[in-house]
């Protein structure tokens, strides 16, 4: 792969990481048709580093509250073992520590069991997506039913849901949808927006957690990946060319996240939709033309 067309993908990440039109489609479609040879896997990691880095700096804030929250839910889980086993031996009536005790701390545990079922997925489901990747029609398919969930979600009337009034078994609904994003076509943000959207949620808090939720479907993507590459095998060249493109992924992604995300929030679903259909349909054309 040569350091233009490793830029080339940099950039179409960057661009349509943040939208809900599937990055991974673009990405193939754009492969098949420039005929790029195989990546790689570290190719993948260092992309998939430079939107997390993006995903976080811009969610920076709401991630600093869901760690520090975390934290202390599973400090005070660990404490209420220890009150349990002395008001067991000791005779005492101590009261146990409220666990879910404000919003981030329920938002941590939501996502944690949306992450659940979406890494069960993207394991199990690895070989075959790597073929649905070689070809047009995949991602022309997967496109097509983004686009469907797209249009559909416009129709569902605003919701009210913020994180104390979401179960965990809508949670883990929602993760097994973005498992399925790992098909190429199928947009992670369009499909789970959409099914935040279903299930009632408000819409700024179902954008959030769409983007919230893709920050440690990313992270173990990533480290999935590392650690089947023990030994890269890749020169220092070709390491220079991946990282560069992952830097204009990183920066294209900075400039485009805030755009983008009012763009998700104020308009209708329906242009993404269609554009949707539109590439999905000359990806289709072109896979039995070319």
């Amino acid at each position: 792969m040569s350091l233009i067309e490793a830029l080339l993908l940099g950039l179409v990440q960057g661009l349509t990481e943040f939208l809900p039109v599937s990055s991974s489609g673009h990405l193939a479609i754009l492969k098949n048709l420039l005929q790029i040879k195989e990546t790689g896997i570290i190719f993948s990691v260092l992309l998939h580093t430079g939107t997390l880095a993006v995903l976080l700096a811009a969610f920076r804030q709401d991630v600093k509250k869901l760690l520090l929250e975390g934290c202390k839910t599973i400090y005070d889980f660990a404490g209420n073992f220890k009150i349990y086993f002395k008001n067991r031996h000791e005779q005492e009536a101590i009261r146990y520590k409220k666990l879910i005790s404000n919003n981030y701390r329920k938002l941590f545990l939501l996502l944690l069991v949306s992450t659940l079922p979406t890494a069960v997925e993207g394991i199990l489901l690895e070989d075959l997506v790597l073929q649905a990747e070689s070809n047009l029609l995949a991602p022309a398919i997967g496109l097509f039913i983004t686009g469907i969930f797209l249009l559909v979600i416009d129709f569902f009337p605003a919701g009210k849901k913020i994180p104390k009034d979401v179960g965990y078994g809508t949670a883990f609904f929602i993760g097994i949808f973005q498992g399925i994003a790992v098909f190429p076509g199928i947009s992670r943000l369009g499909i789970t927006l959409a099914v935040c959207l279903m299930c009632g949620f408000n819409r700024k808090f179902a954008i959030k957690y769409a983007f919230l939720t893709a920050i440690p479907a990313v992270l173990g993507a990533a480290f999935w990946e590392l650690i089947q590459v023990p030994g890269s095998g890749i020169s220092a060249g070709t390491f220079g060319i991946y990282l560069a493109a992952a830097v204009v992924a990183g920066i294209t992604g900075y400039f485009c996240i805030r755009l983008m995300l009012r763009l998700i929030r104020k308009k209708k679903f329906s242009f993404f939709a269609g554009y949707c259909f539109l590439l999905g349909t000359a990806a289709a054309v072109c896979n039995f033309v070319l």
